[in-house]
Protein backbone atom coordinates (compact mmCIF):
# COMPACT_ATOMS: atom_id res chain seq x y z
CA UNK A 1 0.00 0.00 0.00
CA UNK A 2 0.95 3.66 -0.28
CA UNK A 3 1.57 5.69 2.84
CA UNK A 4 3.65 8.20 4.77
CA UNK A 5 6.51 6.78 6.82
CA UNK A 6 8.20 8.54 9.73
CA UNK A 7 11.66 7.43 10.81
CA UNK A 8 14.47 9.33 12.53
CA UNK A 9 12.36 12.50 12.40
CA UNK A 10 12.11 12.27 8.60
CA UNK A 11 8.76 11.92 6.86
CA UNK A 12 8.71 10.24 3.44
CA UNK A 13 6.14 8.90 0.99
CA UNK A 14 6.39 5.19 0.24
CA UNK A 15 4.54 3.15 -2.35
CA UNK A 16 5.47 -0.31 -1.11
CA UNK A 17 4.38 -0.52 2.53
CA UNK A 18 2.86 -3.87 3.55
CA UNK A 19 -0.92 -3.82 3.76
CA UNK A 20 -1.84 -4.68 7.38
CA UNK A 21 -3.69 -7.92 8.09
CA UNK A 22 -6.48 -7.84 10.69
CA UNK A 23 -6.13 -10.24 13.58
CA UNK A 24 -8.77 -11.66 15.89
CA UNK A 25 -11.48 -9.08 16.71
CA UNK A 26 -9.83 -6.53 14.43
CA UNK A 27 -10.88 -4.77 11.22
CA UNK A 28 -9.05 -3.67 8.09
CA UNK A 29 -10.13 -0.12 7.28
CA UNK A 30 -9.67 1.73 3.99
CA UNK A 31 -8.90 5.37 4.70
CA UNK A 32 -11.27 7.96 3.26
CA UNK A 33 -9.81 11.04 4.94
CA UNK A 34 -7.33 11.83 7.72
CA UNK A 35 -6.33 14.98 9.55
CA UNK A 36 -2.96 16.45 10.49
CA UNK A 37 -2.79 17.62 14.11
CA UNK A 38 -0.16 19.26 16.28
CA UNK A 39 0.87 15.89 17.76
CA UNK A 40 1.78 14.64 14.26
CA UNK A 41 3.94 17.71 13.72
CA UNK A 42 5.63 17.24 17.10
CA UNK A 43 6.39 13.60 16.27
CA UNK A 44 8.25 14.78 13.19
CA UNK A 45 10.17 17.22 15.39
CA UNK A 46 11.20 14.44 17.76
CA UNK A 47 8.61 14.81 20.55
CA UNK A 48 8.46 11.00 20.77
CA UNK A 49 10.72 8.44 19.04
CA UNK A 50 8.05 6.95 16.77
CA UNK A 51 8.87 4.90 13.68
CA UNK A 52 6.01 3.97 11.39
CA UNK A 53 2.91 5.44 9.75
CA UNK A 54 1.72 8.49 11.75
CA UNK A 55 -1.81 9.88 11.90
CA UNK A 56 -4.69 9.24 14.31
CA UNK A 57 -7.59 11.43 13.13
CA UNK A 58 -9.49 9.59 10.40
CA UNK A 59 -12.68 8.39 8.83
CA UNK A 60 -12.62 5.18 6.83
CA UNK A 61 -14.57 2.19 5.56
CA UNK A 62 -14.29 -1.32 6.96
CA UNK A 63 -13.38 -3.76 4.19
CA UNK A 64 -12.46 -6.81 6.29
CA UNK A 65 -13.69 -7.97 9.69
CA UNK A 66 -13.03 -11.69 10.03
CA UNK A 67 -14.68 -12.19 13.42
CA UNK A 68 -17.70 -9.92 12.81
CA UNK A 69 -18.61 -9.42 9.11
CA UNK A 70 -21.45 -7.04 10.08
CA UNK A 71 -18.87 -4.24 10.20
CA UNK A 72 -17.92 -4.64 6.53
CA UNK A 73 -19.01 -1.65 4.44
CA UNK A 74 -19.56 0.66 7.40
CA UNK A 75 -18.00 4.09 7.62
CA UNK A 76 -16.13 4.32 10.90
CA UNK A 77 -13.96 6.46 13.12
CA UNK A 78 -11.71 4.92 15.74
CA UNK A 79 -10.41 5.54 19.24
CA UNK A 80 -6.65 5.82 19.32
CA UNK A 81 -5.71 3.86 22.48
CA UNK A 82 -5.17 0.15 21.87
CA UNK A 83 -5.47 -1.45 25.30
CA UNK A 84 -4.38 -4.87 26.54
CA UNK A 85 -7.66 -5.53 28.35
CA UNK A 86 -6.03 -7.37 31.24
CA UNK A 87 -3.98 -4.87 33.30
CA UNK A 88 -5.24 -3.17 36.47
CA UNK A 89 -6.19 0.01 34.58
CA UNK A 90 -8.19 -1.90 31.95
CA UNK A 91 -9.98 -4.00 34.56
CA UNK A 92 -10.93 -0.84 36.47
CA UNK A 93 -12.52 0.67 33.34
CA UNK A 94 -9.65 3.05 32.55
CA UNK A 95 -8.46 1.36 29.37
CA UNK A 96 -7.27 4.68 27.88
CA UNK A 97 -4.64 4.55 30.66
CA UNK A 98 -3.74 0.91 29.99
CA UNK A 99 -0.32 0.09 31.42
CA UNK A 100 0.66 -1.55 28.13
CA UNK A 101 -1.32 0.58 25.72
CA UNK A 102 -0.27 1.28 22.18
CA UNK A 103 -1.47 4.43 20.44
CA UNK A 104 -2.60 4.76 16.84
CA UNK A 105 0.01 6.56 14.79
CA UNK A 106 1.90 7.65 17.92
CA UNK A 107 3.26 4.61 19.75
CA UNK A 108 3.82 1.10 18.41
CA UNK A 109 0.80 1.05 16.03
CA UNK A 110 0.72 2.27 12.42
CA UNK A 111 -1.69 5.11 11.81
CA UNK A 112 -3.94 6.83 9.33
CA UNK A 113 -1.62 8.44 6.77
CA UNK A 114 -1.80 5.42 4.49
CA UNK A 115 -4.35 3.63 2.35
CA UNK A 116 -5.25 1.14 5.10
CA UNK A 117 -5.00 0.65 8.83
CA UNK A 118 -6.05 -2.03 11.32
CA UNK A 119 -7.83 -1.40 14.62
CA UNK A 120 -9.59 -3.58 17.20
CA UNK A 121 -13.36 -3.69 16.70
CA UNK A 122 -13.83 -2.40 20.24
CA UNK A 123 -12.20 0.87 19.13
CA UNK A 124 -14.61 1.48 16.23
CA UNK A 125 -17.67 3.71 16.05
CA UNK A 126 -20.05 3.76 13.08
CA UNK A 127 -20.52 7.20 11.51
CA UNK A 128 -24.14 8.35 11.05
CA UNK A 129 -25.11 8.82 7.40
CA UNK A 130 -25.77 12.56 7.76
CA UNK A 131 -22.17 13.31 8.83
CA UNK A 132 -19.86 14.08 5.91
CA UNK A 133 -16.34 12.67 5.70
CA UNK A 134 -14.86 16.13 6.28
CA UNK A 135 -16.91 16.51 9.46
CA UNK A 136 -16.32 12.94 10.65
CA UNK A 137 -12.55 13.32 10.48
CA UNK A 138 -12.87 15.77 13.40
CA UNK A 139 -14.40 13.14 15.71
CA UNK A 140 -11.21 12.38 17.65
CA UNK A 141 -10.29 16.01 18.49
CA UNK A 142 -13.97 16.81 19.12
CA UNK A 143 -14.10 13.92 21.60
CA UNK A 144 -10.97 15.30 23.27
CA UNK A 145 -12.68 18.68 23.58
CA UNK A 146 -15.85 17.06 24.97
CA UNK A 147 -13.77 15.38 27.68
CA UNK A 148 -13.65 18.79 29.39
CA UNK A 149 -17.42 18.54 29.96
CA UNK A 150 -16.95 15.05 31.42
CA UNK A 151 -14.39 16.34 33.91
CA UNK A 152 -15.89 19.67 34.99
CA UNK A 153 -19.42 20.98 35.56
CA UNK A 154 -20.22 24.30 33.90
CA UNK A 155 -22.99 26.68 35.01
CA UNK A 156 -24.40 29.49 32.91
CA UNK A 157 -23.00 32.00 35.41
CA UNK A 158 -19.45 30.62 35.24
CA UNK A 159 -16.79 32.91 33.85
CA UNK A 160 -14.69 30.67 31.59
CA UNK A 161 -11.49 31.52 29.76
CA UNK A 162 -10.00 29.53 26.89
CA UNK A 163 -6.36 30.31 26.15
CA UNK A 164 -5.50 29.34 22.59
CA UNK A 165 -7.62 29.40 19.43
CA UNK A 166 -5.65 27.11 17.15
CA UNK A 167 -6.61 23.69 15.76
CA UNK A 168 -7.88 22.28 19.04
CA UNK A 169 -8.81 25.60 20.62
CA UNK A 170 -11.37 26.35 17.91
CA UNK A 171 -13.08 23.02 18.61
CA UNK A 172 -12.95 23.50 22.38
CA UNK A 173 -14.53 26.95 22.01
CA UNK A 174 -17.54 25.52 20.18
CA UNK A 175 -17.94 22.75 22.77
CA UNK A 176 -17.75 25.19 25.70
CA UNK A 177 -20.30 27.42 23.97
CA UNK A 178 -22.81 24.56 24.22
CA UNK A 179 -22.80 24.91 28.04
CA UNK A 180 -24.07 28.50 27.93
CA UNK A 181 -21.24 29.67 30.18
CA UNK A 182 -19.77 33.19 29.99
CA UNK A 183 -16.94 32.30 27.64
CA UNK A 184 -13.97 34.44 26.67
CA UNK A 185 -11.33 33.17 24.24
CA UNK A 186 -7.87 34.71 24.29
CA UNK A 187 -6.90 35.19 20.64
CA UNK A 188 -3.80 36.72 19.06
CA UNK A 189 -4.49 36.45 15.31
CA UNK A 190 -7.18 37.81 13.01
CA UNK A 191 -8.26 34.57 11.29
CA UNK A 192 -9.21 32.59 14.43
CA UNK A 193 -10.86 35.72 15.85
CA UNK A 194 -13.01 35.97 12.71
CA UNK A 195 -14.01 32.30 12.87
CA UNK A 196 -15.04 32.61 16.52
CA UNK A 197 -16.94 35.85 15.85
CA UNK A 198 -18.96 34.02 13.19
CA UNK A 199 -20.06 31.62 15.97
CA UNK A 200 -20.88 34.55 18.32
CA UNK A 201 -18.05 33.55 20.62
CA UNK A 202 -16.46 36.48 22.47
CA UNK A 203 -12.74 36.99 22.00
CA UNK A 204 -10.32 39.10 24.03
CA UNK A 205 -6.70 40.18 23.73
CA UNK A 206 -4.01 39.82 26.35
CA UNK A 207 -4.23 43.48 27.56
CA UNK A 208 -7.94 42.85 28.29
CA UNK A 209 -7.19 39.81 30.44
CA UNK A 210 -8.39 40.35 34.01
CA UNK A 211 -6.49 38.89 36.95
CA UNK A 212 -8.22 36.28 39.13
CA UNK A 213 -11.54 36.63 37.31
CA UNK A 214 -12.30 33.21 35.89
CA UNK A 215 -13.95 30.21 37.52
CA UNK A 216 -12.47 27.85 34.91
CA UNK A 217 -9.49 28.38 32.61
CA UNK A 218 -8.78 25.95 29.76
CA UNK A 219 -5.16 26.12 28.64
CA UNK A 220 -4.88 24.87 25.05
CA UNK A 221 -1.56 26.29 23.87
CA UNK A 222 0.79 23.77 25.47
CA UNK A 223 3.24 26.61 26.14
CA UNK A 224 4.76 27.90 29.39
CA UNK A 225 3.44 31.37 28.51
CA UNK A 226 -0.10 30.00 28.19
CA UNK A 227 0.14 28.28 31.56
CA UNK A 228 1.41 31.50 33.18
CA UNK A 229 -1.61 33.34 31.80
CA UNK A 230 -3.88 30.63 33.19
CA UNK A 231 -2.41 31.08 36.68
CA UNK A 232 -2.76 34.86 36.34
CA UNK A 233 -6.43 34.60 35.32
CA UNK A 234 -7.87 31.92 37.61
CA UNK A 235 -9.78 32.98 40.72
CA UNK A 236 -9.10 31.45 44.15
CA UNK A 237 -10.81 28.06 44.29
CA UNK A 238 -11.04 27.89 40.50
CA UNK A 239 -10.04 25.12 38.09
CA UNK A 240 -7.36 25.09 35.40
CA UNK A 241 -7.81 22.42 32.72
CA UNK A 242 -4.60 21.57 30.87
CA UNK A 243 -5.69 20.49 27.42
CA UNK A 244 -2.33 20.36 25.63
CA UNK A 245 0.77 18.32 26.27
CA UNK A 246 3.92 20.25 27.10
CA UNK A 247 7.23 19.59 25.41
CA UNK A 248 10.01 19.42 27.99
CA UNK A 249 9.92 20.85 31.51
CA UNK A 250 7.82 23.85 32.54
CA UNK A 251 8.97 26.02 35.44
CA UNK A 252 6.03 26.67 37.77
CA UNK A 253 5.75 28.64 41.00
CA UNK A 254 3.23 26.49 42.82
CA UNK A 255 2.87 28.83 45.80
CA UNK A 256 -0.01 30.81 44.30
CA UNK A 257 -1.79 27.61 43.25
CA UNK A 258 -1.54 26.27 46.79
CA UNK A 259 -2.48 29.54 48.51
CA UNK A 260 -5.43 30.11 46.15
CA UNK A 261 -6.46 26.43 46.34
CA UNK A 262 -6.58 26.07 42.56
CA UNK A 263 -7.47 22.70 41.05
CA UNK A 264 -5.37 21.43 38.14
CA UNK A 265 -6.92 18.88 35.78
CA UNK A 266 -5.04 17.10 33.02
CA UNK A 267 -7.28 16.35 30.04
CA UNK A 268 -6.46 14.03 27.14
CA UNK A 269 -8.71 11.75 25.07
CA UNK A 270 -12.49 11.81 25.26
CA UNK A 271 -15.71 9.92 24.42
CA UNK A 272 -16.55 9.35 20.76
CA UNK A 273 -20.30 8.77 21.02
CA UNK A 274 -21.19 12.25 22.34
CA UNK A 275 -18.86 13.75 19.74
CA UNK A 276 -20.68 11.92 16.93
CA UNK A 277 -24.05 13.01 18.35
CA UNK A 278 -22.93 16.65 18.40
CA UNK A 279 -21.85 16.36 14.76
CA UNK A 280 -25.02 14.54 13.72
CA UNK A 281 -27.23 17.22 15.34
CA UNK A 282 -25.26 20.07 13.76
CA UNK A 283 -24.38 21.60 17.14
CA UNK A 284 -20.88 22.46 15.95
CA UNK A 285 -19.58 23.48 12.54
CA UNK A 286 -15.95 22.47 12.06
CA UNK A 287 -15.75 22.57 8.25
CA UNK A 288 -14.59 26.23 8.19
CA UNK A 289 -11.41 25.04 9.93
CA UNK A 290 -10.36 23.02 6.86
CA UNK A 291 -7.67 24.84 4.88
CA UNK A 292 -6.59 22.34 2.19
CA UNK A 293 -7.08 18.66 1.31
CA UNK A 294 -3.87 17.07 0.00
CA UNK A 295 -3.56 13.74 -1.84
CA UNK A 296 -1.57 11.14 0.09
CA UNK A 297 1.44 11.36 -2.24
CA UNK A 298 1.77 15.04 -1.31
CA UNK A 299 1.73 14.28 2.40
CA UNK A 300 5.11 15.91 3.00
CA UNK A 301 3.76 19.17 1.59
CA UNK A 302 0.68 18.76 3.81
CA UNK A 303 2.92 18.57 6.89
CA UNK A 304 4.91 21.59 5.75
CA UNK A 305 1.78 23.70 5.35
CA UNK A 306 0.29 22.46 8.63
CA UNK A 307 3.43 23.67 10.40
CA UNK A 308 3.03 27.25 9.16
CA UNK A 309 1.85 29.84 11.70
CA UNK A 310 -1.91 30.38 11.76
CA UNK A 311 -2.79 27.28 9.73
CA UNK A 312 -5.74 25.33 11.12
CA UNK A 313 -6.77 21.92 9.73
CA UNK A 314 -4.97 20.21 6.87
CA UNK A 315 -6.53 16.98 5.58
CA UNK A 316 -4.98 14.10 3.64
CA UNK A 317 -6.97 11.94 1.22
CA UNK A 318 -5.54 8.71 -0.24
Amino acid sequence: MRGLWLENRKLSFKGDLPTPIPGKAEALIRMRLSGVCSTDLELERGYYPFTGVPGHEFVGEVIESPSDPSWVGKRVVGEINIACGTCAMCLSGLSRHCERRRTLGIHDWNGAFAEYLVLPLINLHAVPANISDQAAVFTEPLAAAYEILEQTHFDKEDNVLLIGAGRLGQIIAQVLQLTGCKLDVLVRHAKPRKLLAERDIRTITEPELAAKKYDVVVEATGSPAGFSLAIHSIRPGGTIIMKSTYKGAVEVNFSSLVVDEVTLIGSRCGPFEPALQILAHGQVDLLPLVEVVYPLEHGQAAFEQAALPGILKILIQP
